[in-house]
């Protein structure tokens, strides 16, 4: 696999390079023929098996968005025919997040428990065309019958069985009256076919197991390839867009559709979505959950998209690493980085500014009147006309980070406040430096400072060069806060290659930082769910959806205001 860098189009995005991509150069083609009378029509069939995460997102936004450049019609299909796995707590959660994302289900909702009764009658039909066949062997003979990919399996003693026999074992496997794991139904096609997936696979196992929409109606369930193109061609789909690792299926896919004679739904493969420092398997997801190493599927390190919108993505983002990945026919792994730029070019253009202290050291300014709060004009986004402004309180009290003071190893490239040293506050004045206290320990706990009174932002006519500028949060009217600082979940690029070792052995122990008793604005007071913020000079925050309410302000970092992740080289 290849690596894509930030900034730049992955490679394979033929659409970055004023092309069109393979898949729409497939569809322009079936329009010209005027294959199904010219129509479009796409799905998105997540198994509700767990939470949608960055790798869907990108298959949601190839269905959705050729469906809508086509003027055609997209399906929701919950491929619901596993109910041992499956909630209706994944059904909910996959509708918000595509809604979330900015699309419309415009083909209606669909499950394929919705199907079960016509796949029933899909299996008894090629039972009766002599192409399937009940068999009672166990799960571990079945296996070694298949064969290898460069030797032909043997064929089930079952294989022949009479057909009236398989029509009534089948019958008996839905009434229930074979237990779990004495037989199935397996399709009749070739033994020594190179593609081991047509080595008469399983159409259909029993599971006593309650559904989430049938309930115990049903005790046989389809395997996902019986299921799958079938329940394409029931809704007429004309296109079945699905990730590479699914090319191997296609062939059966085909046979299905074929030996039933049903609407020919075609299956056409994309490359997945492969991210660096992550990982996309919801087996293993769910063991994060389940471990507790994260706090649920919307915990701000998972990859899910409910913990993407929780940590303080946007959909446009999200929209916008998708677009700039691409449709490509390879796979590829992906920078992470290349999602974070993604966010904060979009957050930098629609983010109102914040000043917020998450270190906090009290800084006096000694020359300024006790008592008296002026109230500063400031910009809420220096790239938004529309914005506006806001006014912050200024005294003589103030807090700033405790970093951006330094007693020494002061050099010429040290531009925050030191002895000697003069720093503009943002939007208020020039203060120079005056005295510090320290504590038993040698901590600094407070800086004195004078201001400038000449020296105010936009009218300053004091002279006085200072060439750095601290933010800065006025000590009594400051908000306390809570600030939680995300991190990638895992220090290796692929916690998940690594045949030898388990990928919970990579998980990064500095990917949450939580600091209390930080000092923010009062316009974060009023913050709101899903409302960006640009903490000056710290990054791009959001209001935590989960632990914030009225009486504990919690905010998490989306992402850092520069890529300075420390675990590069």
């Amino acid at each position: 696999m290849e690596s894509a860098t930030p900034h730049t189009p992955a490679e394979g995005n033929e659409e970055s390079n004023g092309r069109r991509h393979f898949i729409q150069q497939i569809m322009d083609a079936d329009l010209e023929a005027g294959l199904h009378g010219g129509r479009v029509h796409t799905r998105f069939p997540p198994e509700p098996n767990g939470y949608l995460h960055i790798g869907h997102a990108k298959a949601i936004c190839v269905n959705f968005g050729l469906a809508a450049e086509y003027g055609g019609m997209v399906n929701l299909r919950f491929d619901d025919t596993n109910p041992v796995k499956e909630d209706t707590e994944y059904v909910d959660a996959i509708r918000q997040d595509i809604a979330w994302l900015g699309f419309e289900w415009n083909g209606g909702e669909h499950y394929t428990s919705d199907y079960f009764e016509t796949l029933y009658g899909y299996a008894v039909q090629l039972i009766e065309d002599g192409k399937a066949y009940v068999d009672e062997q166990s799960a571990q003979d079945i296996a070694a019958q298949k064969g290898t990919p460069t030797s032909p399996g043997s064929l089930s003693p079952f294989r022949d069985r009479p057909l009236e026999e398989n029509v009534r074992l089948f019958q008996e496997m839905r009434e229930g009256k074979h237990e779990e794991g004495s037989m199935v139904l397996r399709a009749k096609i070739d033994m020594a076919h190179p593609n081991m997936h047509m080595r008469d696979p399983f159409m259909y196992r029993i599971k006593f197991a309650h559904h989430h929409r049938t309930g115990d109606e049903w005790c046989i369930y389809p395997m996902y390839d019986f299921a799958h193109g079938q329940s394409d061609s029931i809704e007429g789909i004309t296109h079945s867009l699905c990730s590479l690792e699914f090319e191997n299926h296609r062939p059966l896919y085909d046979w299905y559709i074929e030996h039933l004679g049903i609407f020919p739904s075609k299956q056409r493969e994309f490359a997945r979505l492969n991210l660096n420092h992550t990982i996309m398997s919801k087996r293993k997801l769910l063991r994060l959950v389940e471990e507790g190493v994260v706090d649920g599927w919307d915990d701000p390190r998972m990859p899910t998209l409910s913990g993407l919108r929780r940590r303080g993505y946007s959909p446009e983002s999200i929209r916008e690493f998708c677009n700039r990945v691409g449709v490509a026919k390879r796979n590829n792994v992906i920078d992470v980085g290349l999602l974070e730029f993604a966010l904060r070019d979009h957050l930098n253009a629609v983010a109102n500014r914040a000043m917020a202290v998450l270190r906090p050291v009290k800084l006096v300014v000694t020359n300024y009147p006790e008592g008296q709060v002026e109230w500063l004009p400031t910009e809420n986004n220096p790239e938004d006309e529309g914005a506006g402004t806001r006014e912050l309180p200024f005294g003589r009290e103030l807090y700033i980070e405790s970093e951006d003071f330094k007693v020494e190893g002061v050099n010429k490239k040290w531009f925050r406040l030191a002895p000697g040293r003069s720093v503009r506050l943002k939007s208020a004045y020039i203060v120079t430096y005056v005295d510090h206290i320290e504590d038993d320990e040698g901590e600094v706990t407070e800086i004195h400072v004078e201001y400038h009174p000449n020296s105010k932002s936009g009218s300053d006519t004091s002279g006085i060069k200072a060439k750095g500028t601290l933010h800065w949060v006025e000590c009594a009217h400051a908000v306390d806060a809570e600030v939680r600082l995300y991190d990638r979940l895992f220090s290796d690029a692929n916690p998940d290659g690594h045949k030898d070792k388990d990928f919970m052995e990579f998980l990064n122990q500095d990917s949450l930082e939580v600091l209390h008793h930080c000092k923010v604005e009062p316009a974060l007071a009023e913050a709101a769910v899903g409302q960006p913020w640009q903490f000056t000079r710290l990054g791009y925050f959001t209001l935590d959806s989960k632990l914030a309410n009225a009486e504990r302000l919690v905010f998490n970092r989306a992402v850092t205001l520069k890529d300075g992740w420390k675990g590069k080289g």
